[in-house]
């Protein structure tokens, strides 16, 4: 029920609750008697019987334009002038109109029409605020910051429980939150003290007192929308059609205008720059990254999305979500996990789900490219290397893929799982040549601040290529009874073709699985070992302006510093050396805010081709057992001849996997003639990226043929 307070209008006046800076009444003066005679005439009125809670602008006020408006408290109106402000197909004349205003300060040439109720808010220049029901600011607001002001207790700071249900990796957002922030914070839980560390951090710079007001910057529209509350909008930003948006921070700018649309509500947290939420879209507790999308019904809870993603119609619970995320199905369901990037849930899949397990606190893991198929459901604790493809299934076991591009499908025999190792780069290379293509073009960010690797072959991905490798040898050991190690390295090199099926017991629990295709998995992983090293000595070679790969050149690698363990934080991958020394660092108060953190994170991104070229080098002597320095031209040769192998192949099989898309019977049934089909799809060789693809592979094969030339 609500209270009543009968007071007289001039009590509301005290501009000793106001809470503006003073510099807002900058260049500002009182009415003078002949405008308060205008704006009475106007149909308004003061809750100051002499109108001195009103302050004008001194260089141009146009008192006709302000009509049926109500002032309480202290209100400071900006430059007046006759004009009109149009965005798309709204047009409206600048002024006040048929508005309740208290305690706000307007910028210049605005129009505020049909706010029923404007309440504590700093207005920017050239805003449209139309037909808004009720837009207010408590003094004690966040904006959906994780912080505190004066005397409030725990229980009311904003945390976001992602990745877990327990809100135990409970982390508290903040306006500048990347996703690697994100993962540091929610990983690490065993040392308290750097989790209180991170508290500071986030409140670095919070004078907690109960002064804030609600923002809105320069040409900002928002029109049709009911409740807004406890928000500061961003430059350019654009709002129509919203339900509610309480305690929230839309980032937006003008290279950057975020937009919410009809219907949305957005409780509690934190929007990026770029990014546009829509058609009753749903956040609570959340932070949207840069470039995002969440729209047609998708309901995103207690969650961090990662930049350049899109969600549509789904539900995410409890989440944090690298970037590049795709889920965009009705039927898709997606629940305390974390999603390292470049992931794409189907329609129908359960990811998360706990309704087949006893414990609410599950987890799910995924490396990057994790692409679970149709109506795929997973047992909590799972996880799964990179580039891991799940075909449709109801997965009743706990998973453990330790096999990077990777295809898991159920076994047609019995209940264990099948497993072929290397499966993209044996059966479906256009996709994964696709792949570093096909995210650069998304990424649509202006200024990126999260650091993102898209290629598939990296460091993180390398690492555990290795560790596939060293399980197939043993598990191979296993399967072909033999004393020696290097006995089953040898089997698998000179039976490349060989159909044995191994046993491994520890990809999934109780059934274990069936490792089919071993002996060409591990070919191609070898393979691919290679060519990611050599691309690397290429790329470190021409960033130094030297085309040929030379002893001293070799020398100089060798010196940089070798790190062979990968962190993927948010999409960038970092050592896991130099994460820890992060970790130290907030420790030990070197580093004091999060714009600290960020300049860590871009140090690292400033040397990670010297980082991945030295892991090269590691991974080359790896590969054939000895010293770089001990080469032979038998050894480079051999080198050569592989990646040759492996770059032709990757524009033929890519060429290849899109021609089926053409060429086969099922494909092309549903076509009258094969004109019609070409109408329609087009070409193969109208593919933009094929084209692309092939210029590349010509230019890496030539490149490379110089690289390992005599001197």
């Amino acid at each position: 029920m609500a209270h009543l307070n009968i007071q007289s209008p001039s009590s509301y006046s005290k501009t000793d609750s106001y809470n503006f800076p003073k510099s807002k009444f900058e260049g500002s003066r009182n009415l003078d008697s002949k405008e308060i005679e205008i704006l009475k005439k106007n149909g308004c009125i003061s809750s100051d019987n002499s109108w001195k809670n009103i302050f004008v602008s001194e260089e141009y006020f146009d008192p006709e334009l302000i009509q049926n408006c109500e002032f309480y408290g202290t209100v400071v109106i900006g430059k007046l002038r006759f004009g009109t402000l149009r965005f798309h197909d709204l047009e409206l004349s600048c002024g006040l109109y048929n508005s309740y205003i208290a305690d706000c300060a307007i910028g210049d040439d605005v129009c505020v029409r049909n706010v029923k109720y404007l309440v504590n808010y700093e207005i920017g220049n050239r805003v449209i605020l139309f037909n808004v029901d009720e837009m207010s600011c408590t003094t004690h607001s966040k904006f959906g910051n994780g912080i505190l002001k004066q005397n409030e207790s725990e229980d009311v700071r904003i945390k976001i429980g992602v990745a877990n249900e327990n809100d135990q990796r409970a982390v508290l957002p903040f306006e500048e939150m990347i996703t690697a922030d994100a993962y540091i914070w929610s990983r690490f839980r065993d040392d308290k003290e750097l989790m209180e560390r991170f508290v500071e951090l986030t409140e670095y710079g919070n004078c907690k007192e109960k002064k804030t007001y609600g923002i809105v910057c320069n040409d900002v529209v928002v029109k049709n929308t009911v409740l807004i509350k406890d928000a500061k909008i961003g430059d350019f930003a654009y709002i129509k059609g919203a339900m509610k948006l309480k305690n929230i921070t839309v980032c937006s700018s003008e290279d950057e205008p975020s937009q919410i649309g009809e219907g949305v509500e957005m409780i509690n947290g934190i929007m990026g720059y770029g990014s546009k939420v829509f058609y009753q879209g749903v956040a609570v507790r959340f932070v949207i990254g840069k470039n995002c999308q969440l729209k047609y019904g998708a309901r995103l809870l207690n969650s961090v999305l990662g930049d350049n993603s899109t969600v549509s119609c789904c539900e995410l619970l409890n989440n944090l979500i690298f970037p590049f995320h795709e889920q965009h199905h009705n039927s898709s369901f997606l629940i305390a996990a974390t999603l390292l990037g470049q992931s794409n849930i189907a329609a129908g899949a359960t990811i998360g789900s706990n309704h087949n397990s006893r414990s609410p606190d599950g987890e799910i893991i995924a490396g990057r490219g994790f692409w679970p198929g149709l109506c795929s459901d997973f047992k909590h604790n799972s996880k799964f290397a990179s580039f891991t493809l799940v075909a449709k299934g109801s997965y009743e076991n706990e998973l453990n893929i330790m096999y990077p591009f990777s295809l898991v499908s159920k076994d047609n025999e019995g209940q264990k799982i099948s497993i072929i190792p290397a499966y993209w780069f044996l059966y479906n290379m256009y996709a994964i040549a696709r792949n570093n293509s096909k995210f650069k073009k998304r990424d649509k960010r202006v200024v990126p601040v999260q650091h993102i690797e898209t290629d598939p072959l990296a460091p993180d991905t390398m690492e555990e290529v290795i560790i596939a490798l060293n399980r197939l040898i043993d598990l191979t050991q296993h399967e072909i009874h033999c004393e020696c190690r290097q006995d089953a390295k040898d089997f698998l090199h000179q039976n490349p073709n060989s159909e044995i099926v191994l046993l491994d017991m520890d990809v999934q629990k109780r059934q274990g699985g069936k490792i089919y295709k071993p002996a060409q998995g591990y070919k191609e992983y070898r393979k691919i070992l290679k060519y990611f090293g050599v691309k690397c000595l290429i790329e470190y070679c021409h960033k130094n302006g030297q085309q040929i790969l030379s002893k001293p050149l070799i020398d100089e690698i060798c010196q940089l510093p070798l790190y062979t363990k990968w962190n993927n934080l948010g999409g960038q991958i970092i050592p896991a050396v130099l994460v820890k020394e992060l970790l130290f660092k907030i420790k030990d108060k070197i580093i004091i805010n999060w714009r600290q953190v960020h300049e860590f994170y871009n140090l690292c991104q400033e040397n990670y081709l010297n980082y991945k070229a030295r892991y090269a080098v590691y991974i080359l002597e790896w590969l054939y057992a000895r010293n770089i320095s001990d080469f032979s031209d038998e050894i480079y040769d051999d080198i050569l001849n592989d990646v040759l192998v492996v770059s032709n192949n990757m524009y033929e099989s890519a060429f290849v996997s899109r021609q089926k898309d053409y060429t086969d019977l099922f494909r092309s049934m549903t076509y009258s003639s094969p004109e019609e089909m070409t109408a329609v799809l087009g070409t193969v060789n109208d593919n933009d990226f094929l084209v692309q693809l092939e210029q590349e592979t010509k230019s890496f094969n030539q490149n490379l043929k110089v690289f390992f030339s005599k001197e």
